[in-house]
């Protein structure tokens, strides 16, 4: 066999065993529960959508529509069915270890499997398989990115050009599906591109418009002041004082509400560990320390030889790293940090990489090995509760172990839910919301006390695609859903049927979630609905009293 077949060979070895460490947990994570707001809005978003309502328009979207659109054509394909979306979520998951295992290709194959498996480590554990747009357009940026690289170093005219239309193209579908992401795009555009003849990176440009060019139909169909409000203003202004933590994270105590929930699920690990709150704050600081060393040792790589593709692909990763450190300072938890982390973090290896050459004469490979050992013993000896430590536990769950599920059945759709008193209050209560209402009648799933939003069961409306969401609000956000100014209350009084939910009751946060908004909603439930039941002291179930009526339902 020629040297080259045996490269080969090795090549489909490695990409063997990422695709083996990718599957383990695979099954584990098909059946456990997502977040019920985050995974029932991207159930229910593309739906609406495929019955023709708009983002930013008809429902309360934070993110670009590309994500949706996507969803909806699957949907459209394959069917509204969880596994359908999981299995999407999982797709974009990989496209970020596949962005990441092709940006450390240049440093051998030995740092590109360590990289890859520290991305995969970090970015499936922390929401599951759930298909937000933040993983997707990281993929996007990412596969870009090594596009442009790729094409920087290539002599064949027509290959180049290929590969600078590719570029821009997955550059303007990541902008898509994040607009936020245009500052990490847009740093690492200006490294990557430096050595493009003037031709390639005009042909980049324009590419990069086309393929961003779909918002131009969603201003027109959305118009621009919902779409102005729903894409920037809701995000940056209303909704941030409710959501955000402190910076850096605490390490006496952890703050988020949900964070706090999954400390209650305790995974066995057979070494001292530091607790969770430590963890998160060795985390904070490990991140800013992996974008930092990245941009810099790029940087001097650069600095040293104008024609290091090498350094060139350092630099740009780490402006691209600093561009999407937003996103983990917006909110100090550890999704958010994994869905940084999962590129700064697995790259590192590469960075330590390079400062070993100053230091020892070992070989490439031993060089790659340690480095990338090393990155993964911190992740699975100083940060394991959100990475390692979560990774094996679904790698568990895929051969039944300990597995906390609760499976949450309508005819073919199905949810998992991880709390056994939620779980016990839902089927009664379906059994009453299928009992009185009828094909077409409104639902609004919120809070018991409307007054305070800061969070919604929004999986409810997917296993109700008969009912219409009666409100814009299915994402419920504190600031933003409970403000003065929110159509919430109108809503409510249009509603046929209401599901409140005291599950969220003891939400706590030290952010505006914990504010009051107006009581108009509440006094329009007092006033205008007839609660038909309460279920295991989860969840209310209430229909407008003239309906009641009509129909001879009984009030309690």
């Amino acid at each position: 066999m020629t040297a080259e077949g045996r490269g080969r060979g090795r090549t489909w070895v490695v990409l063997g065993l990422l695709a083996f460490l990718a599957l383990l947990p695979l099954r584990g994570l098909l059946r456990n529960q997502g977040p019920p707001m985050e995974e029932g809005f991207m159930l229910v978003f593309p739906e609406r959508v495929l019955h023709g309502a708009l983002p930013n328009r008809g429902f309360l979207h934070l993110y670009g529509p590309g994500s949706l659109w996507a969803l909806a054509a699957t949907y459209k394909v394959f069917g509204v069915r969880l596994v359908v979306e999981r299995l999407f979520g999982f797709a974009q998951q990989m496209a970020v270890v596949a962005g990441v295992y092709l940006l450390a290709r240049r440093w051998g194959r030995v740092a590109a499997f360590f990289c890859a498996a520290a991305s995969c480590v970090i970015i499936m554990p922390p929401i599951g398989l759930t298909a937000l747009a933040w993983v997707g357009a990281v993929g996007l940026g990412l596969l870009a990115l090594d596009a442009v690289l790729a094409a920087s170093g290539e002599p064949d005219e027509r290959r180049r050009k290929r590969l600078v239309i590719t570029a821009g193209l997955l550059a303007g579908f990541a902008l898509l599906f994040r607009v936020d992401l245009i500052v990490a795009i847009g740093l690492a555009g200006i490294v990557a591109t430096r050595t493009l003849s003037k031709r390639d990176r005009k042909t980049l440009y324009w590419t990069t418009v086309a393929g961003v060019s779909p918002y131009v139909i969603h201003l027109a169909t959305a118009g621009p002041g919902h779409v102005l409000r729903g894409m920037v203003l809701d995000p940056i202004i209303y909704l941030r004082g409710g959501r955000r933590l402190s910076i850096p994270p605490p390490p006496s105590h952890l703050e988020g509400w949900l964070q706090r929930a999954g400390e209650l699920r305790k995974i066995h690990w057979p070494f001292p560990v530091l607790r969770s709150p430590a963890q998160l704050t060795v985390w904070f600081f490990v991140l800013l320390f992996a974008v930092f060393a990245l941009a810099f040792t790029g940087w001097r790589l650069v600095r040293a030889d104008r024609t290091s593709a090498r350094g060139r692909a350092l630099f740009a990763v780490g402006l691209f790293s600093a561009g999407m450190l937003p996103q983990a300072v917006q909110r100090t938890d550890s999704t958010h940090f994994a869905w940084v982390s999962c590129v700064p973090v697995a790259l590192l290896p590469l960075a330590l990489i390079e400062w070993s050459r100053l230091r020892v004469s070992w070989s490439p490979r031993t060089r790659a090995a340690v480095a990338g050992v090393l990155v993964l013993g911190l992740l699975a000896f100083v940060i394991p509760r959100y990475t390692v430590q979560q990774f094996t536990d679904y790698v568990a769950q895929t051969f039944g172990v300990h597995r906390e599920a609760y499976k949450i059945q309508r005819g073919p759709r199905v949810f998992y839910y991880g709390k056994k008193q939620v779980a016990l209050a839902l089927p009664p209560l379906m059994r009453d919301l299928d009992r009185y209402s009828r094909k077409g009648d409104s639902l609004l799933v919120g809070t018991v006390d409307l007054r305070k939003t800061p969070y919604s069961d929004a999986f409810l409306y997917y296993l109700y695609p008969e009912l219409k969401p009666a409100t814009y609000y299915i994402e419920m956000d504190p600031g933003v859903a409970n403000a003065k100014n929110s159509r919430l209350t109108d809503e409510v009084r249009k509603a046929d049927f209401l599901v409140l939910s005291s599950v969220w009751d003891n939400w706590v946060e030290p952010n505006d979630s914990r504010n009051f908004g107006p009581n108009a909603p509440n006094e329009v439930v007092k006033k205008s609905f007839c609660r038909l039941g309460s279920y295991n002291g989860q969840y209310q179930l209430y229909e407008r009293c003239d309906l009641a009526r009509a129909r001879g339902a009984v009030t309690a």
